[in-house]
């Protein structure tokens, strides 16, 4: 008993540090496209979060060599704005040449660069407040591929509250170690799966009902736990892998729809496509050990905690998704 109390202390201070305004992604970095079109025209997309009510202060500086077409059509999502232009890059192009983030090195965000060639080229990489400049390279390296995308898997499933706070959940339900193993595998085999089908464009899945439903996903593991504290034998108590496999395969449409909108590069998608799920891999684990450690810490501590504590997780777990899914519906 003492244990379970542990880990439901553990899980409340990893809760305080949740935002329930949080749709999906509290860390939503800034977007740049560039797709070249014929004639050495380039159709540029530029998404920018907001900071408050305003959208951060950062603008691409793209090379000398080129000279907008058209002026920008901005569109406003809820958070964030989005500019969309034609540029011409003229007889040179952007090969051999170098963008940068104007700002960027004043924030503490990042901004994802994509840029595709029509000879099926494509260059992602995700650029740095303390390195916002990027040169375009003739070839596409192996290297710069799988780097990008490992870090992307990583800091994506870091910022992903959502499914941190599943994972959060199959921990608090999970007692035995050889249980968690086995469970934690289940859910990483299924997203992995349902991840590569929608990436690599087998399945396609709406991404707004898969967000909500997701949601649901956390709200069901919240009622579980309250039913084991109940001494109520749950399908997740029972059998927590059977039900790690199941929503899994959901979460991996969610990481699906982060890919996504990156896209992967033609030349190297399943480089980059395995970078990335090894990403939400390493992410997941440094999540989970840093669950572990804090409960380690708090076990040395020896307090003991009052009753009611125990429905303090579950109960705030369950409203924080259900807020989640409410504000995710109404997006329909």
């Amino acid at each position: 008993m003492k244990l379970m109390f542990n880990i439901w202390a553990t899980s409340i201070l990893l809760l305080t540090s949740f935002d329930v305004t949080v749709t999906a992604h509290r860390l939503e970095p800034a977007y740049l496209e560039i797709n070249e079109q014929n004639g050495g025209k380039y159709a540029v997309l530029w998404k920018r979060p907001f900071v408050g009510s305003k959208p951060m202060a950062i603008y691409p500086q793209l090379p000398v060599n080129s000279h907008n077409i058209t002026e920008p059509v901005i569109q406003f999502t809820p958070n964030a704005t989005v500019e969309r232009w034609l540029v011409d890059f003229g007889e040179e192009g952007i090969v051999d040449k170098t963008i940068t983030i104007d700002g960027l090195s004043k924030t503490e965000t990042d901004t994802l660069l994509r840029i595709q060639l029509t000879n099926g080229t494509v260059h992602t990489t995700v650029l740095r407040p303390t390195a916002a400049s990027y040169h375009v390279p003739e070839a596409v390296s192996k290297l710069n591929v799988s780097g990008a995308y490992l870090r992307f898997g990583i800091e994506h499933i870091l910022a992903g509250f959502d499914h941190l706070l599943f994972v959060l959940g199959l921990l608090l339900i999970v007692q035995s170690t050889a249980l968690l193993i086995k469970t934690i595998t289940a859910f990483t085999v299924a997203h992995s799966i349902t991840l590569g089908l929608a990436a690599l464009g087998f399945v396609h899945v709406p991404q707004s009902p898969v967000e909500a439903v997701i949601a649901l996903s956390i709200v069901f593991l919240a009622t579980e736990l309250v039913k084991q504290h109940r001494g109520e034998m749950g399908l997740t108590t029972k059998a927590p892998w059977l039900v790690a496999i199941c929503f899994g395969l959901l979460h991996g449409f969610g990481f699906a729809g982060a890919l996504t909108e990156v896209g992967l590069p033609q030349t190297e998608m399943p480089l980059a496509l395995l970078f990335f799920n090894i990403g939400v891999e390493v992410g997941q684990l440094i999540f989970v050990a840093g669950v572990l450690c804090l409960l380690a810490v708090i076990k040395k501590l020896d307090i003991q905690y009052p009753l009611w504590v125990a429905y303090v997780p579950p109960y705030t777990i369950g409203s924080v998704a259900a807020f989640w899914f409410i504000q995710r519906t109404a997006l329909f």
